[in-house]
């Protein structure tokens, strides 16, 4: 059998379990095989995770760009690693800021910005962002076009 730059994922391609806890979520990542820069763009509208304090659902629109480096992440590790949230307990600001602290850590993209748009908790919708830093100069990032919680109006 012929090995190929895509035979390290556990993931892809196989039977996966769901992982209980964003800990034990394996992020995977592929090479970047691309010789310019360009963005990625991943949305997940339906994010849920816990409060940490009542157990309670939370709900939130994500939106993940980055600029690669040398690897790409694999989009069924991050689906998996996303879904790990709904039985985590945690902030806003921990889930947004952990999420792109963790792809930091496996991808090391040239550059990150998470868009965390969360649904009111206690009648206070609460919106969350990071970056990296600047985008490098020259590439295309797109407004990540979430408007803000309008409710019913």
């Amino acid at each position: 059998m012929m090995t190929s730059k895509y035979s390290g994922l556990t993931q892809l391609g196989h039977a996966t379990q769901q992982p209980q806890t964003p800990e034990d979520a394996i992020l995977e990542a592929v090479p970047n095989t691309q010789d310019v820069d360009y963005v990625v763009r991943f949305v997940a509208p339906e994010f849920t995770s816990l409060c940490p304090l009542t157990g309670q659902p939370d709900f939130a629109h994500l939106v993940i760009d980055y600029i690669p480096g040398p690897s790409l992440v694999e989009s069924k590790s991050l689906k998996l690693f996303l879904t790990s949230f709904r039985n985590h307990g945690a902030f806003h600001e921990d889930c947004t800021v952990g999420i792109a602290r963790r792809l930091v850590a496996t991808i090391q993209p040239k550059w990150l910005r998470i868009g965390g748009y969360w649904y009111p908790r206690g009648g206070i919708p609460i919106d969350v962002f990071y970056q990296t830093g600047p985008a490098p100069a020259g590439v295309w990032v797109p407004d990540q076009a979430v408007p803000s919680y309008r409710g019913r109006g």
